[in-house]
């Protein structure tokens, strides 16, 4: 079982993006990933948290959503995405 999938839109809705910025980017052919899949996971569980989890309750939120992911991996993903409490 791997980890599940989601829809552009969805990634889009977490991410604060656009759908067609998105497929902009996609045509430009990067080398290197802007964003690595943890990190859209890890945003759609903060926003649904009402942005209060930490990294403990995030790592529960996204083991019971099926993504695999450590402590020290999620805490290094909220500082890079700098998902603070507002």
């Amino acid at each position: 079982m791997g980890q599940p999938c989601i829809t552009v839109s969805q990634a889009c809705r977490a991410l604060d993006a656009s759908r067609c910025g998105y497929y902009a980017a996609a045509k430009r052919r990067s080398t290197a990933p802007v964003m690595c899949s943890g990190s859209v996971h890890l945003r759609a569980a903060f926003a649904a948290s009402g942005r209060t989890y930490g990294s403990l309750r995030l790592r529960t939120a996204l083991h019971m959503s099926g993504v695999t992911m450590g402590r020290h991996k999620v805490r290094r993903l909220i500082r890079a995405n700098r998902l603070r409490d507002k």
